[in-house]
């Protein structure tokens, strides 16, 4: 296998999205010392329009489209995304060449005055920007104010420290990656709170085409964390997941099984099912599409319907 002499790397320009693309930057380096790989920071549309909640201006493919323009017109060969921020439905043309190892897949209890979810006051304001995370906290604790919000991770704690929130919910492995894990003041159980599909993965996309990519970029990939992304992925495009619905999915892999948790619910979190199953490691994609079949089976066709018609 011949090295190519530049790669270049398309990335969103918030520190957390640099970070992972000077993390691949770096793992590629190492690998082919002789190529020169370089960064494309660009400014996505989700990165720009930060009034509205996610749900309600098209969901997370918005901070993918501008990359994947970069792709098919030359100006990048690759691009870096948080697997949680890649729509269910590749467009044509593209595809997934590699999915890295996972970091800690958590969500994250933030707060200045609280130690965790349980100790905080009815009435007390949580941040998130995410429907999957309200739902599931509306449905613990119906008694807590669940408020949109956005902006990149310096910029949600920034509003946390201003006081506009009792508590923030994130990524623990956003936090972790940028140094900031002292911000944890509890780390939520999967149980508790089952993360976004692919949450903690990296996931490298590149154009359809580039099949001389496939080979250079397969060493980074992770071969049980893209199991069990597979199976998340699986269950999601089943049920026609995308940030407009509170759905999640959690696997993880011992030995040759997969063991998977999923859930939907309503946004208000009245309405939230969720089912456990476990199968192949070697056919997650089936795993995550018989989750699916078993929440259908529970009603979970219904909610995603009236949540269509709001």
């Amino acid at each position: 296998m011949n090295a190519p002499k530049k790669l270049v790397i398309a990335s969103r320009e918030s520190a957390l999205a640099m970070w992972q693309a000077e993390h691949i930057q770096a793992c590629l380096q190492a690998l082919y010392p002789d190529t020169e790989v370089t960064i494309l920071g660009m400014t996505t549309t989700g990165d720009q329009i930060l009034d509205s909640p996610l749900a309600r201006i098209g969901g997370k493919g918005l901070f993918v489209k501008e990359l994947e323009q970069a792709l098919a017109d030359g100006r990048a060969d690759l691009a870096v995304h948080s697997m949680k921020d890649v729509p269910m439905h590749l467009p044509p043309g593209f595809a997934l060449a590699a999915i890295g190892e996972r970091e800690d897949p958590r969500d994250a209890f933030v707060s200045n005055d609280y130690p965790n979810l349980e100790s905080l006051p009815a009435g007390s304001i949580v941040g998130t920007s995410s429907l999957r995370r309200q739902s599931q906290l509306q449905a613990r604790f119906p008694g807590l104010k669940v408020e949109s919000l956005r902006g990149n991770l310096q910029t949600r704690l920034r509003k946390l420290d201003e006081g506009q929130y009792a508590a923030i919910i994130l990524a623990a492995a956003g936090l972790k990656r940028l140094g900031l894990e002292s911000r944890i003041r509890e780390a939520i159980d999967p149980d508790q709170s089952i993360p976004a599909v692919g949450q903690g993965a990296l996931g490298i996309e590149i154009n359809a085409e580039r099949h001389d990519l496939l080979d250079i970029l397969a060493p980074l990939n992770h071969a049980e964390t893209a199991a069990c992304v597979e199976a998340e992925r699986g269950m999601s495009r089943a049920l026609a997941g995308s940030c407009q619905v509170p759905l999640g999915a959690f696997a993880q892999q011992q030995g040759d099984t997969l063991h998977m948790t999923g859930f939907v619910a309503s946004i208000d979190g009245k309405e939230l099912l969720r089912e456990s199953a476990q199968g192949s490691a070697d056919q997650p994609e089936a795993l995550g599409q018989a989750l699916a079949a078993q929440l259908v089976a529970r009603g979970a066709d219904r909610i995603l319907a009236a949540l269509a018609h709001d």
